[in-house]
């Protein structure tokens, strides 16, 4: 309910400025919808949000798959640690802008290069994020896993994954957030379809109409995910949390 009032508050007041305001430079919530439906009748809308959301997805897979494994190795050998800390620090620092373009220059403009300079900004930060689960990890469920003789598999699945688990949902959660921001990036210098193009067009045409009925299906688009996915992952992965302090009670 209180969501739902707080809407209607922005509704409003985003009336009340357009009203104040000139229509070309801040149009109505009535004109941006108009130009949403009209958008979404001729198949435009979905389809560049459907190019947006798959590139959001394979940066995210091919970012995550990488940054756990580097950031495993360096939380767990201090010499690859040692060597790969530098470069960490630099990625880390190097501006999102000039990824983009390096990867555009040196690999032209096409799609591999959009999907690896989105994961390329991703990278560090799930780097971290994993390396420091990876130096929390318990030494004595370690040792507990080698007197039981469980194999690597299952010393993976029930003693490392576990306790990685809450750096998986962080690294999720906060390299996603970034994802989203960089692909409109990435579309705009470079690609012919998806929401960033679109927006780029809107603001070449002065079209502030069609600018918003990109960007706001593109918000709902993220909250969509963050609610329905990231979210229930989140519950998922943190479960045991929960109980741990009942069962650490009845031991």
């Amino acid at each position: 309910m209180i969501r739902i009032v707080s809407l209607a508050a922005l509704l409003a007041l985003w009336q009340a400025a357009a009203w104040a305001s000139d229509p070309r430079r801040l149009p109505g919530p009535a004109l941006v919808f108009d130009a949403i439906i009209e958008e979404a009748r001729s198949g435009a809308l979905f389809m560049n949000l459907a190019a947006t959301l798959a590139r959001v997805a394979a940066a995210f897979a091919l970012a995550m798959s990488l940054g756990s494994a580097i950031g495993y190795a360096m939380g767990r050998n201090r010499l690859a640690d040692r060597l790969l800390d530098p470069w960490l620090v630099v990625l880390l620092n190097l501006p999102a802008l000039v990824v983009i373009v390096l990867a555009y220059v040196w690999a032209g403009l096409t799609e591999a290069a959009a999907i690896g300079a989105v994961a390329l900004n991703k990278l560090p930060n799930a780097v971290v994020m994993i390396r420091e689960g990876a130096r929390a990890l318990d030494p004595a469920l370690d040792e507990m896993a080698q007197a039981f003789r469980l194999s690597r598999a299952s010393r993976v699945k029930h003693v490392v994954l576990p306790q990685l688990a809450p750096y998986f949902a962080a690294a999720t959660r906060s390299g996603l957030s970034l994802v989203w921001k960089i692909v409109l990036v990435v579309e705009l210098l470079g690609r012919s379809d998806g929401v960033g193009f679109e927006i780029n067009m809107a603001f070449q045409q002065f079209d502030m109409k069609l600018l918003f009925a990109y960007a706001i299906p593109f918000v709902a688009l993220m909250l969509g995910v963050e609610t329905f996915l990231v979210q229930p992952l989140e519950r998922h992965l943190a479960r045991w949390r929960r109980g741990a302090p009942g069962r650490r009670d009845r031991a």
